[in-house]
């Protein structure tokens, strides 16, 4: 089962066709044939994750915006009663209550189901620095997954989770997404709540979501943040609203990229940058150093130095147990030998640039590429520090000047190499941010009718999502359809125009053009993709059949729709078995 969304399952549910509990145990078999890709430390078990099943019991479906959703955690955010360990073993504790954030989704329904694997102590961005071994990237095992939230990162690209939760001090809740086509969001610092989470720069760090759709991840958020208002009978979460900005920034300088897919990458960015122009948003080319400038004061200044104060002592007193790479990184504050002179001068320089860009950013939004490259795994590991940095290249800065950020998918820049985009906006202008990327995800993609397999629920739909696909909204034909129940396996509905039709239920999608003709690849004969009108005589791209394929078919037309075709047919089913 690979893109799992909320809404998905809240249909599958509501429908009869799933329940949290088959699915748990899917998830858990699929972790288990999937461990060698080092997803989890504590992987998915029964044990764990019942007490969380059996409360969704007493809990009604319908006033519980996350209700049966599972979702991974990093192993650096407490989980009651499960070990935290850091990806250090002997760091390991048992919390007795879970982090804040973990509660708040919990209540809100959600189920936790396992702890995912992390570059040790969060500090890395490559997802390769942990004693638990490396994770695999989820598309191609042989490049890196991105780090330090790792685990977090794959479980959702696998679907071995809805969503799940990372950590971000220099953009490891940004880079696992953009290596893995997923969405990754990050508030504005404090914005969601730390407690129980181990600290890597405790000043810096955000707890963030991995999704695959921008509606998920801003609904987790509206859940972090625990803002709600009473409705009848429930609570609503609020969602942050949406609103364009009066401006995108890009930088006007050459931009930095690097490893064997560079050139890939550089096209993808530029096919990003005309998707950018397509959204009815200005667009300013402006000078960029500033953010660069930052970035090399978070690991070259006494930030690294805050990271000591958290983890030296244990460091001190369990030799040999700290990762050899994580080790070098933590104690290079000692090398530096920072004092408090050099704290309070990094302080006054991050004051000037937060001005600067605090000045650039007003009512706007900076969209830059979340990562100019990847790496194999090998290459990392015969060279673990400089390709780690050059991963932080576009990153770095944005804790530092207390931004809020979205990485979103953008075209593929080859075969299985997914490339993202991050779009910063600064504290209280969330609504923008949110805007702008609303905005990126519409262009360059066409509205999608179907009406059978790919509606959301059913087998096919896992074909769309691979594709890019998102839902929309549902519709209906004009009455001058008939539906046709086709004689194939599995049984799947043929649409054929015909003055004496009906008006027939679909489900209408938005696909990026440039997935289309992957998606076209697998529809097979008598279906193909057409034109379909709609009620108001709109017409758009739609699944159409071949008019010979109803002569060994079943009309269903009667039913009005798919849906209500197969509702009926597993009822008799059941009936004449029963």
């Amino acid at each position: 089962m690979r893109k799992l969304t909320i809404d998905t399952l809240k249909t599958m549910y509501k429908n009869g066709k799933l329940t949290p509990l088959v699915l748990m145990e899917h998830i858990i078999k699929q972790a288990e044939q999937e461990k060698e890709s080092n997803i989890w430390i504590v992987p998915p078990a029964l044990s764990h994750i019942k007490p969380y099943l059996d409360n969704l019991e007493h809990k009604n479906p319908d006033e519980y915006p996350l209700w049966g959703i599972p979702f991974a955690i990093k192993d650096n955010i407490d989980l009651a009663e499960v070990t935290t360990t850091a990806a250090c073993p002997a760091y390991a504790y048992l919390p007795e209550k879970s982090a804040e954030i973990v509660s708040r989704l919990v209540e809100a329904g959600a189920i936790p189901i396992g702890k995912t694997n992390l570059d040790q102590f969060a500090t890395g961005l490559v997802g390769t620095r942990s004693p638990f071994g490396e994770t695999h990237n989820s598309l191609k095992p042989e490049l890196i997954s991105g780090g330090s939230s790792s685990g977090s990162a794959v479980a959702v690209a696998r679907g071995q989770a809805v969503f799940s939760l990372g950590t971000d001090t220099a953009g490891s809740g940004r880079i696992p997404a953009a290596l893995n086509d997923l969405v990754g969001y990050k508030s504005t610092i404090g914005d969601w709540p730390t407690r129980g989470v181990v600290p890597a720069c405790a000043t810096l760090d955000c707890v963030t979501v991995f999704a695959n759709t921008l509606e998920d991840a801003y609904l987790i958020d509206a859940v972090a943040r625990g803002k709600r208002r009473s409705g009848v009978g429930t609570e609503i979460y609020e969602t942050i609203a949406s609103m364009k900005p009066q401006k995108i920034l890009l930088p006007k300088e050459q931009l930095y990229f690097y490893g064997d897919y560079k050139d890939s990458y550089r096209m993808a960015w530029e096919a990003a940058v005309r998707r950018l122009e397509l959204c009815g948003i200005p667009i300013e080319y402006v000078d960029s150093s500033i953010f660069n400038k930052t970035s090399s004061i978070l690991y070259d200044g006494p930030w690294v130095a805050e990271r000591w104060s958290d983890l030296g002592e244990f460091v001190e007193s369990h030799p040999g147990e700290i990762f050899p790479v994580t080790e070098q990184i933590l104690r290079s504050s000692l090398v530096k030998g920072y004092d408090a002179a050099s704290v309070f001068k990094a302080l006054h320089e991050l004051r000037e640039y937060k001005e600067q860009a605090d000045s650039l950013l007003k009512d706007a939004v900076l969209v830059m590429p979340t990562c100019g490259g990847t790496w194999t795994r090998e290459q990392v590991a015969a060279s673990p520090v400089s390709t780690n940095s050059a991963m932080g290249h576009y990153t770095n800065h944005c804790n530092l000047l207390d931004l809020c950020a979205v990485a979103l998918p953008s075209d593929y820049a080859e075969e299985q190499l997914p490339f993202g985009i991050t779009l910063f906006s600064m504290r209280g202008q969330e609504s923008i941010l949110k805007g702008a990327s609303t905005e990126f995800l519409k262009t360059e993609s066409i509205e999608l009718a179907v009406c059978g397999l790919h509606m959301r629920g059913f087998p096919l739909e896992k074909q769309l999502l691979n594709c890019g696909a998102s839902f929309v909204r549902s519709d209906r034909t004009a009455p001058c359809y008939r539906l046709i129940r086709l004689n194939s396996i599995p049984a799947k509905p043929g649409l054929i125009r015909s003055e004496q039709g009906s008006s027939i239920a679909v489900e209408v999608w938005r696909i990026p053009v440039g997935r289309l003709g992957e998606f076209i690849r697998l529809v097979p004969a008598p279906l193909g993709i057409g034109k379909i009108k709609l009620e108001g005589e709109i017409e758009i791209t739609g699944f159409i059949c071949e008019p010979y394929a109803e002569q060994n078919g079943e009309d269903i037309t009667r039913y009005g729709g798919w849906a209500a075709a197969e509702t009926d047919r597993l009822r008799n089913d059941t009936s004449a078995t029963g």
